[in-house]
């Protein structure tokens, strides 16, 4: 684990997961992903920056745990118990990944576990970002291969929401994401208005841009370039053992297989990313830079009591498992 720069005073580490065939660079910022590589294989496997300061002006929740409540929350207003609460604002006028200063902002404490473990830590004081509730937070992260087992968990001392996700960028060493195939186990989706809040209803992807069950590029789900922002209903009677998506690369055969115990899946192909610096793998003037896939319970499940709840307690603690397997096939 090393000292990489600085922010707001405050030393920023990183530390490297590698099992031989795989290295992962974590920062202490945010609980980042920075960097993925694979052995044999060119380019990174994630959007990131390769200096701090690139990060810090530049990111937008690149590699983070968005938390405390991923996503957007309409209006950054929800009830609970018969009170009502304000939540910062972020991506006015709703509240989105846990607000301005959300987890994904925070500095964690790191402890290495050898060369393929790590822990991080952060506690989260009561009324952050207008959250009810003091919450203990962990993140272990396990690499194993290829495959980077996440196990998030937060532990509060009161009733309060909580709905993480990891928030990585995949490339798959492609310069430009449209021609990476993606397909999910998801056969419905929350449509949403023009602010990308859910109406509340759940409706079934075939014939949308939204249809992933066969495998897909952005570019042709996608023709008009009209850009995809949703989240994915994952299908609630699929085999445990067969991965929620996949993402390939047909260039160079690499290929990411996800696995997740959320009931979501919220899907990005960043069509309108535009960065002054350079990532790893050099600077990207067009869209379509990275394809983001965060599973997590659905945007605004606070405000629509009919979804599964997020609402945790010290006696219901929250936690989150996440598989990531990127390998060449």
């Amino acid at each position: 684990m090393k000292v990489i720069g600085q922010e707001n005073g405050r030393d920023v580490f990183e530390h490297v997961l590698d099992s031989g065939t795989a290295q992962i660079s974590v920062m202490s910022l945010g609980a980042v992903i920075r960097d993925w590589r694979i052995a044999g294989v060119e380019g990174a496997m994630v959007l990131g920056f390769p200096t701090l300061e690139g990060h810090l002006e530049n990111a937008r929740a690149h590699g983070t745990i968005a938390g405390r409540v991923a996503n957007r929350t309409g209006f950054g207003k929800f009830t609970m118990d018969g009170a009502e609460y304000q939540l910062n604002i972020k991506s006015p006028p709703h509240h989105l990944h846990g607000g301005l200063q959300g987890l994904g902002t925070q500095h964690w404490d790191m402890q290495p576990d050898g060369a393929t473990g790590l822990l991080l830590t952060h506690h989260s004081p009561d009324g952050h970002m207008g959250y009810p509730g003091a919450v203990d937070f962990s993140v272990e992260m396990r690499l194993d291969g290829t495959k980077l087992r996440i196990t998030m968990q937060g532990v509060p001392d009161r009733k309060t929401p909580i709905n993480l996700a990891q928030h990585n960028y995949y490339t798959l060493g492609a310069h430009g994401v449209r021609d990476l195939v993606f397909h999910a186990e998801a056969s419905a989706y929350t449509p949403t208005d023009d602010s990308l809040l859910p109406t509340g209803e759940i409706a079934p992807v075939a014939g949308t841009q939204y249809d992933f069950t066969q495998p897909k590029s952005s570019r042709v789900a996608d023709p008009d370039e009209l850009g995809i922002d949703i989240n994915m209903v994952l299908d609630a009677g699929r085999a445990p053992q067969v991965p929620c998506c996949t993402l390939r690369n047909p260039v160079n055969g690499v290929q990411m297989r996800m696995w997740t115990d959320q009931p979501g899946l919220q899907v990005f192909n960043t069509w309108h990313f535009r960065f002054d610096a350079p990532h790893h793998d050099g600077l990207m003037t067009d869209g379509y830079q990275g394809f983001a896939i965060e599973p997590q319970h659905f945007p605004d499940s606070l405000n629509n009591p009919d979804w599964p709840s997020i609402l945790c307690s010290p006696e219901q603690p929250y936690r989150q498992v996440l598989e990531v397997d990127i390998a060449k096939t």
